[in-house]
């Protein structure tokens, strides 16, 4: 863990034939003698990245960089910006950037790459991740997390990937066993979607406030057993977080574990979350819990314009007809399984989020994991969690003819709760409290 200065990154925003882009100020490059500004336009042309603009026409073989004159106050802006990629919310956005241009070459595409110092760009995830109007001590929190989650993925690129096959996905006859990580890009840091973090520029930084809470936490991380922490997030734990290795590969982080979301366990109710008639219980009950509200003011600071098309996410409920689920699973899989006679939970976590699903079908029957896997097979994007239970309904020869899930949380709960971080924040918790209510084991060190 060496720093001691604050690093800069490429964050990737976008990739396409064709890249739209406006420069704001002025930029000039290595490739041209000219001020450059105005509307520009970025294509591949016999294999050279052919850039142009205001009578102006630039080539380069692999890369162009464009340098503002002033990096903070002039700025570019990238047109057909698409976010939420595979969500219910995608769509696309004009967004804006302060610091360096990069236009480079990707394989058949191109990419437009934001170069800038990580507190910049810290500033932008914390304003894109939920609203800049949040109190103050959130945006302590989630800058915090963010920091650490960033520079924990920087360092981890220098490390030797482990070859150990438990560690990685498998798919056999019987089981589809597969977690989506946040795989090393190969031609920039980081991207700027739900992939990596949300990054939307300057686009979202509309108060102070959020520039405060990156000043406030320059340059501090949470740290556990001297490494920086791999600190996730995720919009709603509902109720009890999960453990990282529940979600993800199978390796303990003593800072990723179940935290009841409260400040007391809940009464009358059995915590094996593991044991399929606890988890069916927890899921009926609405357990109060920080994240456990309907505060308009508070959902606000955390369910920016899009996510605010979601209303039902600590308890939550999906129906599907046999049809819809038949065709939804065939589609996902692309495999046939007939009608579906059942989900058989097999494995569940700290949370009762699932992590290994049962799909019996008339054709055939397959085990499904990790968690996101099982979302992203039984919605048309994603459910917004997997700790949920099945109730079948109107069989008919053994077929259920409706089959409804009935679930908890949104997001895959690990790590700090982000509803329930703001409702600590608006009950006067500091941001060193909450972080040590999500993140036990761990410590808050300031380095650089």
């Amino acid at each position: 863990m060496k720093f001691g200065t604050e690093p800069w990154l490429n964050v990737g925003i976008l990739t396409d034939s064709q890249i739209r882009f406006e420069l704001y100020g002025d930029f000039n490059t290595a490739l041209s003698n000219e001020i450059l500004s105005g509307k520009f336009k970025a294509e591949l042309k016999n294999d050279k990245i052919i850039c142009t603009g205001n009578s102006i026409q630039i080539e380069a073989e692999n890369e162009i960089l464009f340098e503002p004159s002033d990096p903070v106050n002039e700025s570019f802006v990238l047109r057909d910006v698409v976010i939420g990629v595979k969500f219910h919310w995608e769509r696309k956005e004009k967004q804006r950037f302060n610091y360096f241009l990069k236009i480079i070459k990707d394989g058949e595409k191109l990419t437009a790459i934001n170069y800038l110092p990580i507190e910049a760009y810290l500033t932008s995830v914390i304003s894109s991740e939920m609203s800049a109007k949040c109190s103050i001590n959130l945006l302590r929190s989630q800058a915090v997390v963010a920091r650490s989650w960033l520079l924990a993925q920087l360092q981890n690129k220098t490390k030797e990937k482990s070859e150990n096959p438990i560690l990685k996905p498998y798919s056999n006859e019987n089981e589809h066993i597969i977690w989506y990580g946040r795989e090393t890009h190969k031609l920039f840091d980081v991207c700027a979607d739900d992939h990596c973090q949300r990054f939307q520029g300057v686009t979202k930084v509309t108060t102070q406030t959020a520039g405060q809470a990156i000043s406030d936490t320059r340059g501090i991380v949470l740290i556990s057993d001297e490494e920086i922490c791999d600190a996730r997030y995720s919009k709603s734990c509902g109720g009890i977080s999960e453990s990282y290795e529940n979600v993800w590969e199978p390796v303990r982080h003593k800072y990723l574990v179940p935290v009841i979301d409260y400040k007391y366990e809940p009464e009358n109710l059995n915590l094996n979350l593991r044991e399929e008639v606890n988890s069916i219980q927890w899921i009926k009950t609405n357990v109060p819990a920080f994240c456990n509200t309907n505060d308009p003011k508070i959902l606000n600071q955390i369910l920016i314009d899009y996510d605010q098309e979601t209303k039902d996410f600590y308890r939550w409920r999906v129906e599907y007809s046999q049809k819809q689920i038949s065709e939804l699973i065939k589609n996902k899989l692309q495999t046939d399984f007939g009608e579906i006679l059942d989900l058989i939970p097999v494995e569940r976590g700290d949370s009762s989020r699932l992590i290994k699903l049962k799909i019996v079908g008339t054709k055939k029957t397959l085990t499904i994991g990790k968690e996101l896997e099982i979302r992203r097979v039984l919605s048309p994007t994603h459910l917004y969690s997997s700790a949920f239970y099945v109730e079948k309904r109107e069989i008919e020869n053994g077929i259920p003819q409706k089959i409804i899930l009935h679930g908890a949380g949104w997001g895959h709960g690990v790590g700090l709760c982000q509803i329930g971080a703001a409702v600590m924040a608006e009950k006067g918790y500091q941001f060193d409290e909450i972080l040590s209510h999500y993140f036990p084991n761990a410590t808050l060190k300031k380095i650089y």
